[in-house]
């Protein structure tokens, strides 16, 4: 609980101010000026910049949270070397990205100039070339793809999985049903059927 921890995308400071109050010296890192001036209101420890260039030293945290975030950015193995680079000896990393099993690209496509808000059936089972030119704004991971990120890299692999979500929003909407949904889910997550998970959820350790 005592230890640095650094949110990699920490977008209005949600998650840093939760940490923060389990007694851990957060830093929250953001792109968005905008998001990184709101989150600063309750954070003090926010910095504006890329992930791909930590304006940070190195060995300096105990963990990171990345949640969501390489697939935005602009050179992802970039953001995990940089991760890599300012974590302690010893120090996790905890990474969430989008499965490119899941059969709903939720992030909206582009289709002949215009864009299309909202989830979206199999854009992510399309070959490659093809879910690229419909979803170039967000990236999605095989298992092979994000190995391929830490390549070379001193770490070792704690936890290596497939997560689905926890459908906050259908649970509002629903009660009941969405409750029924997300433990049934959950209990995909232990099955085979995890490969059609919404994200990787991975645990690394730098050595």
């Amino acid at each position: 609980k005592q230890g640095k921890v650094l949110e990699n995308g920490c977008g209005v400071g949600m998650y840093v101010e939760k940490m923060t109050e389990l007694g851990a010296h957060v830093t929250g890192l953001e792109f968005d000026f905008e998001r990184a001036r709101d989150a600063h209101v309750n954070s003090p420890h926010i910095v504006n910049a890329a992930g791909e260039f930590l304006p940070l030293p190195s060995s300096t945290f105990d963990l990171i949270l990345s949640h969501e975030v390489i697939e935005h950015v602009q050179d992802d193995r970039s953001a995990i070397a940089e991760m890599v680079r300012v974590l302690k000896v010893g120090g996790r990393a905890i990474i969430f990205c989008p499965n490119r099993g899941y059969p709903v690209e939720t992030h909206g496509i582009f289709w002949k100039g215009k864009y299309y808000f909202g989830n979206k059936p199999f854009v992510n089972y399309l070959p490659r070339i093809w879910r690229d030119k419909l979803a170039p704004h967000v990236r999605v991971y095989s298992k092979r793809d994000l190995q391929k990120l830490f390549d070379g890299l001193p770490v070792k692999f704690i936890a290596r999985t497939i997560i689905f979500g926890a459908y906050d929003n259908i649970i509002a909407r629903t009660g009941i049903f969405g409750k029924i949904i997300r433990a049934v889910l959950q209990f995909a997550e232990a099955t085979s059927l995890r490969i059609l998970g919404l994200s990787h959820f991975w645990v690394v350790e730098k050595v």
